[in-house]
C-alpha cells in the first residue's frame, strides 16, 4: 500500500532576481502578461506593454528595489524563505516556496515535492484575502502544472484565510504592540492592495474578503469606525480602482486634524516593494507633506512565530 506523504507548497506573487533594470523588466513582463492581471485585448496591450511601460517603469523602479533590497536579497524572498524553513520545522514535512512570476515558479517547486515523494499537496497561497488577481493565479499554475503529468497527487488548496482567528490575532498582537510602543495615534489606516472595480463587478468577492478582516480586527483591537479606517493601495493605470486610495486619503487627513497615523497592510504575508517602498517611503512623505507629524508603518507578520503558528493551523488538517 502506497504511504502518504505530504508537503506543502506555499505561493506568493513574485519579485525580481535582483534591483537591477534587466531583472526588474524581466519579472514585470511576466507579471504584466498574466491575463488575470491585465485582461486588456492583446493586440492593444502588448505594444504598449513593451514599447512603453516596461522601459520606462523598469528603469523607473531600480532605485524603489535597491532602497528596500536586503544583504540577503528580495525581502519577499527572504522572508518567504524563512516561512518555509519555519514551517517545515513545526510541521515535519517539506514545505517549499514558489511565486507566480520570477524564480523559483510553482512548476519548479511542485516538482521538487513530487521528487521526495509527496502525494498529497497542500497548496497555500500567501495571500490572506480572495482575488481572482492574486490566489486564482495560483489555482491557474497549479492546473498548468499538472496538465503535463501522467500521475497527480491529491491536491489541498487553501483558497484564503482572511477571517483565519489566528491570522486575526497576530494582526491585533502587531498593532497592539505598534501603540504600546509608539503612542496611540488618531487615526489606524488598514490598507489593502487594491484591484480594478471593474473585476469586482465581473464577481471577485475580494473587497468583501478585506472587509472581513477589516471587521474582525478592528473588534479584537476594541476599535471602531471613528478610529479606524479601510483603505486600498498599489492602483496601477487610469481605470477606476477600489476606493478609498490610501494615498488620497493620507493627502487629506491632516486638514482634518488628524495628525498621527498607523498604517497596516494585512493583505502582505511578507513585506515588499508595497509596503516597504511605496507605503514606507513614498506615503509617508505624502502624509508629512500634507501636514502629519508622526506615521507609522506596522509591518507585515513575516516569519512572527503566531504568523508561522497560523499556517500550521491551516494545513495541519490536510496532512
Amino acid at each position: 500500500m502506497l504511504k502518504d506523504q505530504s508537503g506543502v507548497l506555499l505561493v506568493n506573487t513574485g519579485t525580481p532576481e535582483a534591483p537591477s533594470k534587466t531583472a526588474i523588466k524581466q519579472y514585470l513582463k511576466q507579471f504584466l502578461s498574466d491575463p488575470r492581471v491585465i485582461d486588456a485585448p492583446r493586440w492593444l496591450w502588448w505594444p504598449l506593454l513593451n514599447l512603453v511601460i516596461l522601459p520606462i517603469r523598469s528603469r523607473r523602479l531600480v532605485k524603489s528595489y535597491t532602497s528596500v533590497w536586503m544583504n540577503q536579497g528580495s525581502p519577499l524572498m527572504v522572508y518567504s524563505q524563512g516561512q518555509c524553513c519555519e514551517l517545515s520545522k513545526k510541521l515535519d514535512v517539506p514545505v517549499v516556496f514558489g511565486m507566480n512570476y520570477g524564480s523559483p515558479n510553482i512548476k519548479s517547486a511542485v516538482d521538487i515535492l513530487i521528487k521526495q515523494g509527496v502525494n498529497r499537496l497542500i497548496v497555500l497561497p500567501l495571500f490572506p484575502q480572495f482575488s481572482c488577481a492574486t490566489v486564482a493565479v495560483v489555482w491557474d499554475g497549479i492546473h498548468k502544472v499538472f496538465s503535463r503529468y501522467r500521475s497527480i497527487p491529491s491536491v489541498y488548496f487553501i483558497r484564503d484565510y482572511a477571517q483565519n482567528p489566528t491570522y486575526i490575532a497576530a494582526l491585533a498582537d502587531s498593532v497592539s504592540y505598534a501603540f504600546k510602543k509608539y503612542g496611540q495615534p488618531d487615526l489606524l489606516i488598514v490598507s489593502f492592495h487594491g484591484i480594478p472595480q471593474r473585476f469586482v463587478n465581473e464577481g471577485d468577492d475580494y473587497p468583501q474578503r478585506c472587509y472581513a478582516t477589516f471587521q474582525l480586527l478592528i473588534e479584537a483591537l476594541g476599535m471602531t469606525l471613528d478610529t479606524a479606517m479601510l483603505t486600498f493601495q498599489s492602483r496601477f493605470g487610469y481605470e477606476p480602482w477600489l476606493m478609498p486610495y490610501t494615498q488620497n486619503t493620507l493627502k487629506t487627513l491632516p486638514d482634518k486634524g488628524i495628525k498621527r497615523v498607523h498604517i497596516i497592510s494585512p493583505g502582505f504575508a511578507s513585506d515588499c516593494l508595497e509596503t516597504l517602498e511605496e507605503m514606507n517611503i513614498q506615503n509617508r512623505e505624502v502624509f508629512l507633506r500634507a501636514g502629519g507629524t508622526h506615521f507609522e508603518y506596522i509591518p507585515a507578520l513575516n516569519v512572527d512565530e503566531a504568523h508561522i503558528n497560523m499556517m500550521k493551523d491551516l494545513v495541519t488538517p490536510f496532512c
